[in-house]
């Protein structure tokens, strides 16, 4: 008798196994993340290095290797965050997170939207960080970008941060949007409002909260070039999410 096991796939992933998700038919009920990606490699061994690679995600959270998955868990894989992969857009829906603090969704992003939701009487400053497309990179031409996330895990990681500045820095307010799908020159992939008692707080959090997305949060991008095309994530170094967990 075996078990079946489904894995999502993004990015560069769903591309190189040709679907959203594989499914596994396995003796076991339980293994360890270890083990299930050791399982796919033997399944499909032309994709091993990339599996290896790869991050496990257990019901929108981050699992280590030697944590126990259970073949009824919500289960993705999920790529490294820059490299060469060819990968097409998958589609994504909107998340709609409490009080829309934390969103991810394929709309247009409003700066004034994001930051009207930090601004309280308590607040004497605001800080408002917008990410847009560039057009020029180390002489490289970038036509557009496309983001893709794994967006109700993604939505939980913002609200993460959220929850981790206002630890460190009690009274900040922060709000995080970002975007999905195709991103234009000029336009806004993601806005970070941040309020707090006074201005020193207020620029350590806007930081903190940039600098955590790029190590946390599930979200890809595609640069398209006139030439060309790669993956590249907002992750800076080597992309390790679990560490310190």
């Amino acid at each position: 008798m075996t078990v079946k096991w489904t894995i999502q796939l993004f990015a560069g992933l769903s591309e190189r196994f040709g679907a959203p998700a594989v499914s596994l038919e396995l003796p076991q009920d339980e293994l360890t993340v270890q083990r299930l990606k050791e399982a796919l490699a033997e399944r499909y061994p032309a994709h091993a290095p990339l599996i290896a690679a790869s991050f496990m995600a257990r019901n929108q959270a981050y699992a280590a290797d030697g944590e126990t998955l259970r073949a009824e868990d919500e289960l993705a894989l999920l790529p490294p965050v820059s490299g060469g992969e060819d990968a097409r857009l998958q589609e994504s829906s909107e998340a709609a997170p409490t009080a829309q603090k934390y969103r991810v969704t394929a709309e247009p992003l409003s700066v004034d939207a994001v930051t009207a939701l930090v601004i309280v009487p308590n607040n004497g400053a605001t800080i408002t960080f917008t990410g847009t497309t560039r057009e020029w990179t180390q002489g490289q031409r970038t036509v557009r970008l496309e983001y893709e996330a794994y967006v109700p895990m993604a939505v939980k990681t913002l609200q993460q941060i959220g929850d981790e500045i206002a630890a460190q820095w009690p009274g900040t307010e922060c709000a995080i949007w970002h975007r999905i799908g195709v991103v234009d020159v000029a336009e806004i992939s993601v806005v970070i409002a941040v309020s707090s008692p006074h201005r020193e707080g207020c620029y350590e959090a806007s930081r903190y909260a940039i600098e955590r997305l790029k190590q946390i949060a599930p979200i890809w991008k595609r640069e398209i070039w006139e030439d060309g095309s790669e993956w590249k994530g907002h992750q800076q170094g080597p992309w390790n999410p679990i560490a310190g967990i």
